[in-house]
């Protein structure tokens, strides 16, 4: 077993402070020297970021649906290996999951399965002595999971807090901090929720380190550790790890009540890949308008024998040297579609190299950017699709099924994913579509043509590490 000291952040409802606290804490810790390592439950990109920032170690997420329950545990050990603490930060209530599945993916069964300590932070601003019986509610809901604080968040006086805290005395429940409101530590956001790290990264920094501060300042920072040193140690076996993990295929995750019936299994990846040739270059896009992409995608990569570089679509004129393909994940191309148009000259390597027949990976974000245009502005022409910004915002888990051989997975392979965009493309999917959506609703999605692989589709490749095999070799082609 691996026994990291551990703490589960989690809320009654979202808008309750979990980012602020969360992240605080990973802060005010690593400012004492503590190596802290950060997680965020569900599929989010944009918190992890502030993780990131907060502890100096890539953020972590930890998605029992796109990934299982069973790796959740060796992921997070993977994440937290030579940690003194981890903090989870979680995802919208506490047993909030996805959608008609009971609890799977919700933040209440990620703790179960790390057997970790919940803190639950409480928006205490227009209560009183009901927040006893609200935390008296969420604490006996399931015997499961143990919550072992509540963080008062938005306390107006100090009246306030002495009513909040007399009331709790009664729960069981110890409080372990209350937080007044503080200007300093609000996050801009706008239609998809807070602005990535990249994009502001000085306000970010500053922001940072304001929920340190407060955090620290209102908070029992030695109860906090006490309690997640009393967390017992993680099961579910050995730490994920990228080069083991990388030859692993197309599985699903094992079956369960929740899951309802079990799919038929999905091919596997090629065998007998050549890992000892020379490394080709995968390079992956980044910068403020690509800022979406788990860590474990590109450790696979490299497991995979991928010298991978990054590039920056809104600067780089050219692809790094050598390219033998791309791999280019979500963000905020809308935002910054004036300055992608302008950027004639990488527009084009990228087109060139598609038509070459180099392998190209796209995911939402990289949909638009190989388009033809994005709210009229010309991009890559990849695709013989037009792209523009909408009111209505697409969310939610998928199951999908390649329908075509392509460079990420073989007909036939399934795949879980999520979906979380502001936009459409017109057509929504071309003659070879990259996926049949099995849930919420049976549609088709996605384009392959070529070796070019694109769509709204967002997959964590922990759950399918052939993916990443697959992608290397037919850099190698």
């Amino acid at each position: 077993m691996v026994n990291v000291p551990r703490l589960v952040i989690a809320a009654p409802s979202s808008g309750s402070g979990k980012t602020t606290v969360a992240t605080g804490l990973m802060a005010a810790f690593a400012a004492r020297g503590l190596a802290v390592s950060g997680h965020k439950v569900g599929p989010d990109y944009i918190d992890p970021g502030f993780h990131t920032l907060a502890t100096g170690r890539p953020g972590r997420n930890l998605d029992a649906y796109m990934c299982g329950p069973e790796l959740i545990a060796p992921l997070f050990a993977h994440g937290a290996r030579g940690c003194g603490l981890a903090v989870v930060e979680g995802v919208m209530g506490l047993y909030d999951g996805a959608s008609g599945l009971g609890e799977l993916a919700s933040t209440a069964q990620v703790a179960k399965l790390l057997r970790a300590p919940v803190v639950l932070v409480v928006d205490a601003s227009s209560q009183s002595r009901s927040v006893a019986a609200l935390v008296h509610g969420f604490a006996s809901w399931d015997a499961g999971v143990r919550i072992g604080g509540v963080i008062l968040n938005k306390v107006g006086s100090d009246r306030h807090e002495a009513l909040l805290r007399e009331a709790l005395e009664e729960s069981g429940v110890p409080v372990l901090g209350a937080l007044r409101r503080a200007e300093g530590v609000s996050v801009p956001s706008r239609h998809l929720g807070l602005v990535p790290v990249a994009e502001r990264r000085s306000d970010a920094v500053a922001a940072v380190a304001a929920m340190a501060g407060q955090v620290a300042a209102g908070c029992d920072l030695e109860g906090l550790l006490a309690l997640a040193r009393s967390a017992p140690g993680v099961p579910g076996g050995a730490v994920w790890d990228a080069g083991g993990a990388v030859g692993g295929g197309f599985p699903l995750p094992a079956p369960s009540r929740n899951r309802g019936s079990a799919p038929d299994p999905a091919p596997q990846a090629p065998e007998g890949l050549d890992l000892a040739g020379v490394k080709p270059v995968v390079a992956v896009a980044g910068g403020a308008a690509f800022t979406f992409s788990y860590a474990e995608n590109t450790e696979l990569l490299a497991a995979a024998g991928a010298d991978v570089v990054s590039f920056d679509p809104l600067r780089d004129e050219a692809l790094p040297l050598g390219t033998r393909g791309v791999v280019i994940g979500g963000g905020f191309p809308e935002v910054y579609a004036p300055e992608l148009s302008a950027n004639e000259a990488l527009r084009k390597a990228v087109a060139e190299l598609a038509l070459s027949g180099s392998p190209v990976a796209a995911e939402c974000a990289g949909l638009l950017y190989l388009g033809r245009s994005l709210d009229g502005l010309p991009m890559c022409g990849v695709l013989d699709a037009d792209a523009r910004m909408t009111k209505r915002l697409t969310l939610g888990y998928r199951d999908a099924v390649a329908l075509t051989d392509n460079v990420l997975a073989p007909a036939g392979a399934r795949m879980r994913g999520h979906e979380f965009h502001r936009t459409v493309i017109e057509p929504g999917a071309g003659d070879e579509p990259a996926w049949g959506m099995h849930r919420p609703e049976r549609r088709v999605e996605g384009f392959v043509r070529g070796n070019v692989h694109a769509s709204y589709l967002h997959t964590h490749w922990a759950a399918s590490p052939g993916t990443a095999a697959r992608f290397v070799e037919r850099c190698r082609g």
